[in-house]
């Protein structure tokens, strides 16, 4: 669907482009403004203070409330881990015959975990994976020994967030379909984590815009300082 359709040109209308809304105005909005007949994503979107040419943001955050997404779960293993891996509910579980099938174009998956004795291998497919923003990475905690609680965590709703070179990051809240109250869970949740992650020595303003909304409707403007403010006495 077009953007330029009548449908979001109506939704638009709803949203005061001259204003920045608080998360819980926000989140009301983005349930009048979903287009699709379908249950939306509800994106973040945020404009960081970084150069992403010296740093980079990047982590995961557990989503209170879920992310509404069912993630497929790939396992990179030896053999003595892929039981493990199964019971918790992995998609797809192998070692280097997985390796090769990945070379050979297989990514039917959302996530891949690997335990760090297996990183020279996956090495092999590097380029593949880090195309797709799939290889793992210790910072993500996808380079890990602990697999079971990892594969359980990202099927609970457990989320990546990284910023991209243009130095704007975008991630996934929910489904339209949510309440509100866990809609705005997810969103302080999130935002604590990407504070977390700031980047020693960055200076000036971190956090520079923030905007919502549903996949297919209209951005809405959040007033980026204000949150802020609201996430510091949260965490207090």
């Amino acid at each position: 669907m077009k953007k330029s359709g009548k449908k979001y040109i109506e939704k638009a209308k709803l949203i005061d482009k001259s204003k920045k809304y608080s998360p819980t105005d926000a989140f009301a909005l983005i349930k009048k403004t979903a287009i699709a007949k379908f249950d939306e994503s509800v994106d973040l979107a945020m404009k960081m203070g970084v150069d992403p040419k010296k740093s980079a943001v990047r982590g995961t955050v557990m989503l209170p409330a879920g992310s509404g997404k069912t993630s497929k779960v790939a396992v990179i293993a030896k053999v003595d881990k892929h039981k493990e891996a199964t019971d918790a509910g992995a998609d797809v579980v192998g070692a280097d015959d997985l390796v090769q099938k990945i070379s050979g174009g297989f990514l039917d998956f959302d996530v891949v975990l690997a335990t760090p004795d297996m990183m020279g291998v996956v090495g092999k497919v590097g380029k593949i994976l880090g195309t797709k923003g799939l290889m793992p990475n210790p910072k993500t905690g996808t380079v890990t020994f602990d697999i079971a609680k990892t594969v359980q965590e990202y099927k609970k709703g457990k989320v990546e967030f990284k910023m991209d070179k243009t130095g704007a990051l975008h991630m996934l809240l929910g489904k339209v379909s949510f309440g509100e109250t866990d809609l705005e869970k997810n969103f302080y949740s999130a935002l604590s984590a990407i504070v977390k992650a700031k980047p020693s020595g960055t200076k000036g303003v971190y956090v520079k815009s923030i905007t919502l909304s549903s996949s297919m409707g209209p951005g809405i403007k959040i007033d980026a300082p204000l949150v802020m403010e609201e996430l510091e006495k949260k965490e207090l």
